[in-house]
């Protein structure tokens, strides 16, 4: 079936001259005669049936319908470009795109990823934050990283390592002491994590303490969040260690208390049964993996 769709060279046309209200600059960006937007802008409006420019002596300005509509056609463009450089970017090469929990991708993942260009060159790895598990099939993506419990349909898992999350704060707000007690840091403002809504609840259950408040103070959805807002001393926060490494190593944050949260819960790498085959993403789960034990042994 022949697919409903206007030409490209009208789509651009109306893109640039929607964007510009102007179908003068339109013709200049695009280095054809304005005659020639004109003509493309016709065409498209009549395959449309729809009006999309107001034309005047003063110039055009869009009509509600073409306002909806570039704004429509522009991402869709956008998406087009984009496609069309990565694929011209990956001549030669074999390329994973993952998806990864942002504060794992940039603390852990990405200083270590130099190690596998060089074992690999012939694979590039694309990472994209997710925070949550999606439908592989309504993606481009080949695998990804994720916390929770590996119940993800349709695909095969590959433990990585646990969280065992920590109380830190800022020097100032630990002040002199060694560490804070639990019941101190009861008291304190605790800093939340958006996707580990009871972490606070488990903590203190754990040492064997019913805080009413364990659940309240200003969410974040990112510990990349949490640590800055606890450098900055608005709180105290559960983050795992080796998400801040650097932060402990210079001392912009210190454990508030060496009692750690155990869960169930871990990061996992995830590959959707239809690219277990794959040899690129062997090699990279091999690599994943023994990076994973080299940092957490036993794991």
């Amino acid at each position: 079936m022949r697919r409903k769709i206007p030409s490209t060279t009208a789509l651009v046309s109306f893109e640039a001259a929607a964007r510009h209200e102007s179908f003068t600059k339109a013709a200049h960006e695009l280095s054809i005669t304005q005659g020639a937007i004109c003509r493309q802008i016709a065409s498209l409006e009549e395959f449309l049936s729809v009006e999309l420019f107001r034309r005047s002596r003063r110039g055009v300005k869009l009509t509600e319908a073409g306002l909806s509509y570039s704004r429509r056609v522009a991402t869709q463009l956008d998406a087009v470009e984009r496609d069309t450089l990565s694929v011209m970017g990956q001549q030669g090469t074999n390329v994973i795109e993952l998806a990864v929990v942002p504060t794992f991708g940039t603390q852990w993942l990405i200083p270590r990823l130099k190690d596998f260009q060089h074992r690999h060159p012939e694979v590039t790895v694309n990472l994209t934050n997710r925070t949550r598990p999606f439908l592989f099939a309504d993606t481009e993506f080949d695998a990804a990283i994720y916390f929770g419990d590996a119940d993800w349909p349709g695909t095969e898992s590959h433990r990585l390592m646990g969280e065992n999350p920590v109380p830190v704060c800022s020097p100032g707000l630990l002040g002199t002491r060694r560490h804070f007690s639990p019941q101190e840091i009861a008291e304190l403002p605790l800093l939340q994590q958006t996707t580990r809504p009871y972490a606070w609840r488990q903590w203190f259950n754990a040492q064997q303490l019913n805080v009413p408040r364990d659940m309240t103070g200003p969410r974040y959805e990112l510990f990349s969040m949490l640590s800055q807002a606890a450098m900055h001393d608005m709180g105290i926060a559960l983050i795992p260690p080796f998400l801040i490494q650097r932060e402990l190593e210079e001392q912009r944050l210190v454990i508030a208390n060496p009692e750690a949260l155990s869960s169930t819960k871990a990061y996992f790498l995830m590959i959707p049964e239809r690219k277990v085959g794959s040899a690129s993403l062997h090699a990279f789960r091999n690599w994943l993996i023994e990076q994973s034990r080299r940092y957490s042994p036993g794991n």
